[in-house]
């Protein structure tokens, strides 16, 4: 659904006029942030599919720091691969690579671990990968890569629909003071309901992760 459609959406459903831009007049541009914030929370709420995307990074010799380019400050990671030596990398600790990069200076070789590293200066997430690399190696990050905020009339909602229009519905409800008939309660429990059931679907299609298992 494009963001000229969810606006009508949730315009409709407050009783206003239907717009055909999503910057027409100041309520316009209000209902937008309301709109966006209500994405934001539903995207938050679960490991969409939608938001699943894998991000390449290739590497060098004698660098160990890299950024996942276009992944933002709110990136989740669910998998690393080292897509050339075939292994699959695991987490670690910023102590466990301060201790291998400054006081056991360990030798370079295969990347077999990764850890959080800050932003870079364009607000992307960094990572530290060990040990340093000896050569260049494919990384395969697989990532949930949360959507920027909707802007122009046709940008495309990646997250269920009907859970962010009745989310934002509740979210202006609140801010307005009046509904015209249906409580802001009722609203956010409406939207509750879209939500749960929409992850229920979503989390079907991958059922390995709703299965906790021991090491």
């Amino acid at each position: 659904m494009t963001y000229l459609n969810l606006m009508n959406n949730v315009l409709r459903r407050l009783r206003e006029e239907e717009t055909t831009s999503v910057t027409s007049t100041t309520y316009v541009k209000m209902v937008g942030d309301f709109i966006n914030d209500a994405k934001k929370l539903v995207e938050e709420a679960t490991d969409w599919s939608a938001l699943r995307e894998t991000l390449i990074v290739t590497t060098t010799a004698s660098d160990n720091s890299y950024s996942l380019t276009g992944g933002g400050d709110n990136v989740k990671v669910m998998c690393v691969l080292n897509d050339t030596s075939n292994l699959f990398m695991d987490y670690q600790t910023k102590d466990w690579f301060n201790e291998q990069l400054y006081i056991s200076s360990a030798a370079e070789g295969t990347p077999r671990y990764y850890t959080y590293n800050g932003l870079d200066s364009s607000g992307d997430t960094e990572v530290l990968v060990g040990p340093t690399p000896d050569g260049v190696y494919s990384l395969r990050f697989d990532v949930i890569k949360r959507q920027a905020d909707l802007s122009a009339n046709t940008d495309s909602l990646l997250v269920p629909s009907q859970p962010v229009v009745h989310l934002a519905v509740a979210l202006l409800a609140r801010e307005r003071g009046e509904t015209g008939g249906t409580s802001t309660a009722e609203y956010f429990a409406i939207a509750d309901k879209f939500l749960s059931d929409a992850i229920a679907i979503d989390a079907a299609k991958h059922p390995e992760e709703m299965v906790f298992r021991t090491i």
